[in-house]
């Protein structure tokens, strides 16, 4: 940990310790620095900063600052957010991701008894403007509320003569309607980017790096201190925080599953003996024992694999999870050499296009959305058979009936967290 410590920072570190001992023990584990800047305080992900403003605040904020950015390190807000945009890339909104954050950092410590600087921008807040529907005050992680933010916010199902309706809401600025409604709320409540990660650090830097198992292990101890004491965030619960959830990415899931299908299995050929059978036959012959019962060679599927990708028309996918699944199924086709169809269906199959190995990703984007009508999983569950795919994708909400089986594996990519379980397949959910 770096010696330098902020002048600026130390009377509200102080108080912190005395009010709150869980956020004493972590603001132990983090550098404070004294900066020039217009923001009172902010963090790297490494250090927290001070600027001039810090001193203008009450004390009371200035330790509710302090700890605001504390906790940015501790639950590793800034390294979360480098793979969020390695997962995301261009797509990834920097300043949404920031005020997801701050949201559950400050309703947290508001409910601990912190004093923050006034407007600021709270859970309950943001998702009565953001997204009405949701209620519950625990149970997030940033990662879920950055997406859920980030995903087309449309209204309506199936059926009443309408269809179901276009999952995509976009604002003026092309954003989808969530996203723009958190980005107005923050600008009410004078939001200011306070999360900068900072890069990797160079070799010989004596600054620590955040490490996920080490504040793990932090936070833990530190919770448990809060709690014994009896006062601050140790008395809401882990549960309270925004803890990083053990998941796996789910285009890492998707990639995974669709390789393992499409890789090209050994098949017996029955024409060339194994040569542990010559072996073991000229060994037999030698000895004058009974020849060992044949064994076929293994060779290589010469045979291209498919993929079928199946998009159902009229779900709620949003041009985030719709662009990174595209760009994970395109990816599988080019690094197996399989071929990958997209069919658009409804009730019907509406399209059906051949990757041409240029502009996969485009293509699989370029569907179109909203056209109305209800699902049926059973014609285009067929059309994808027909063309004896290795695996089908279906990349849809699961609201309609499946027909029969097909011999080849399924995957149901579905953009919610949860749907009613299919008779077969196996369910991957978009929605982290």
């Amino acid at each position: 940990m770096m010696a330098t410590h902020s002048r600026r920072a130390g009377p509200a570190l102080r108080r912190l310790s005395e009010a709150d001992p869980a956020l004493g023990a972590l603001a132990f584990w983090c550098p404070h620095r004294d900066a020039e800047g217009e923001t009172a305080a902010w963090t790297d992900g490494r250090s927290v900063f001070y600027g001039p403003g810090f001193e203008a605040l009450a004390p009371h904020e200035q330790a509710g600052l302090a700890a605001h950015q504390v906790l940015h390190i501790a639950l590793r807000h800034a390294p979360r957010a480098l793979a969020m945009r390695g997962r995301f890339g261009d797509r990834f909104d920097e300043e949404l991701f920031n005020i997801a954050c701050d949201a559950i950092l400050n309703q947290t410590l508001v409910q601990a008894g912190h004093a923050l600087p006034r407007p600021v921008v709270l859970l309950a807040d943001l998702l009565k403007a953001a997204l009405p529907g949701e209620t519950a005050l625990t149970g997030w992680d940033v990662e879920r509320l950055y997406i859920r933010l980030m995903a087309d916010a449309g209204k309506g199902g199936k059926g009443g003569g309408e269809g179901k309706t276009a999952g995509k809401a976009e604002g003026k600025d092309g954003k989808p309607e969530a996203a723009e409604a958190a980005h107005a709320l923050a600008r009410q409540k004078g939001f200011g980017k306070d999360l900068h990660a900072a890069p990797a650090p160079v070799e010989g830097d004596k600054e620590e790096t955040p490490d996920p198992d080490a504040w793990r292990e932090r936070l833990a101890r530190a919770m448990e201190d809060g709690r014994s004491a009896g006062r601050g965030i140790g008395t809401l619960g882990t549960g309270a925080l925004d803890l990083p959830q053990a998941h796996t990415p789910w285009e890492r899931v998707l990639r995974r599953l669709i390789s393992k299908a499409v890789s090209h299995q050994p098949r017996p050929d029955w024409g060339r003996p194994a040569r542990r059978w010559l072996a073991h036959d000229s060994a037999a012959r030698e000895e004058g024992r009974f020849q060992p019962a044949f064994q076929p060679a293994r060779s290589a599927d010469r045979n291209r694999a498919r993929v079928a990708v199946a998009v159902d028309t009229s779900s709620s996918i949003d041009d985030a999870r719709l662009g990174l699944f595209a760009a994970q199924v395109a990816g599988i086709g080019r690094r197996s050499g399989a071929e990958v169809h997209v069919l658009a269906f409804d009730t019907v199959v509406t399209g059906h296009s051949r990757m041409q190995g240029v502009a996969w990703e485009q293509e699989i984007r370029g569907i179109g959305f909203a056209r109305g009508g209800g699902t049926d999983f059973g014609p285009v569950i067929a059309a994808a058979s027909a063309l004896d795919p290795s695996v089908i994708v279906l990349l849809t909400d699961l609201d309609g009936p499946c027909g029969p089986a097909p011999k080849a594996p399924v995957i149901w990519a579905i953009p919610q967290e949860e749907a009613p379980a299919p008779p077969f397949g196996r369910v991957l959910s978009l929605a982290r």
